[in-house]
């Protein structure tokens, strides 16, 4: 079973993002975190094998969060907001803080775009959990290795 916490401020979301995960057999959400701080409680608890994180959220913003993770508590972690698309900054701003991946959300609701990402999501979650990350290295880079 891959462990997966989710991380994102809005609560459909978690709960849309929970039921497309859990309509695996091979995944299991242990939790779910509306913030950043309620997030880091939870990885030190839960030590979940993922985490899906969302970019945009109150405290503290997704891609900081990313970085202060990967320099304290390295996790394989999976971009997953309406704002991750192929080539926006972000999106390489996330790579380049350690993330192994990205989803991007329908701009539509959510709730009536979830088919859509129903495959890629579930595939990369599975593929990021065998990505083994490691603590930032001297020279400021993140590297990850596969197994």
């Amino acid at each position: 079973m891959v462990r997966v916490l989710i991380v994102d401020d809005s609560a459909t979301a978690r709960h849309i993002l929970r039921e497309i995960l859990e309509s695996d057999k091979r995944i299991e959400v242990v939790g779910l975190a509306a913030d950043a701080f309620i997030a880091r409680d939870m990885i030190v608890e839960l030590k979940p094998d993922v985490v899906c994180l969302d970019v945009e959220m109150p405290r503290m913003d997704g891609v900081t969060f990313l970085q202060k993770l990967m320099s304290h508590f390295p996790t394989p972690v999976v971009m997953v907001s309406s704002l991750t698309r192929k080539s926006a900054q972000v999106t390489l701003d996330a790579l380049e803080a350690g993330a192994v991946d990205y989803v991007a959300k329908p701009h539509s609701n959510i709730y009536d775009g979830k088919e859509e990402i129903r495959e890629e999501l579930i595939q990369k979650v599975i593929d990021a959990s065998y990505a083994r990350v490691q603590k930032k290295s001297a020279k400021g880079q993140y590297r990850h290795q596969s197994p």
